[in-house]
C-alpha cells in the first residue's frame, strides 16, 4: 500500500511540475523546474557541467535511494546536488549563520523512465526570511545562476 500511495503522490508532483513547465523558466512562485529527454547518467553529466560552467564547485551527491527503498519505492536514480563557492559560503555564513541550512544551493535529480526531472527551490525564497538589503543580490544573482543552469541543461536535453 505504501508503493501505492508514494506512486501517487509522484504523479501528482509530476503532473503539477508540467503544468509549470509551459514558462520558459518553469518558474512558479518558489520552484524551478527542467525536464530532459536524456537518461539520467547523461542528465546528471550535463547539470555537473553546467554548475561548473559557472564557478560552482560541486560538493556532495547525495544519494537518497535508500530512504526511497524504506518506503518501497525503487530508483536507484534520484540524487541532490550539492553546490557553491566556498569563499562567498564561507563569508556569508560567518556574517549570516542563520544562512548554514540553507547552504550550499542545491538541485534534485531523479529519472522518469527515459527522461529526467531537475527541481530546486527558487533562491528569492531566501529573502522572505533574510529580508537584509545586503543579501538581496547575493540572492538575485543565485537566482539567475539556477536559472541559466535549468536553461542549459533543457536546451542541451533536447539535442
Amino acid at each position: 500500500m505504501k508503493t501505492l500511495t508514494l506512486k501517487n503522490l509522484m504523479q501528482t508532483l509530476i503532473v503539477a511540475a508540467a503544468a509549470v513547465l509551459i514558462t520558459p523558466a518553469a518558474v512558479a512562485d518558489s520552484l524551478l523546474m527542467a525536464r530532459m529527454d536524456k537518461p539520467f547518467p547523461e542528465a546528471m553529466a550535463i547539470l555537473q557541467s553546467a554548475i561548473s560552467s559557472r564557478g560552482y564547485k560541486i560538493t556532495r551527491l547525495q544519494q537518497v535511494n535508500e530512504n526511497l527503498e524504506r518506503r518501497d519505492y525503487k530508483s536507484d536514480m534520484y540524487r541532490v546536488v550539492y553546490f557553491g563557492k566556498l569563499d562567498e559560503v564561507r563569508k556569508l555564513t560567518a556574517l549570516r549563520p542563520e544562512l548554514i541550512p540553507f547552504l550550499p544551493l542545491n538541485i534534485t535529480i531523479f529519472a522518469e523512465g527515459e527522461q529526467s526531472i531537475l527541481v530546486t527551490s527558487h533562491p528569492r525564497v531566501l529573502r522572505q526570511f533574510f529580508p537584509d538589503a545586503a543579501l538581496k543580490p547575493v540572492f538575485k544573482r543565485w537566482g539567475q545562476d539556477i536559472e541559466a543552469i535549468m536553461d542549459e541543461v533543457r536546451e542541451d536535453g533536447g539535442r
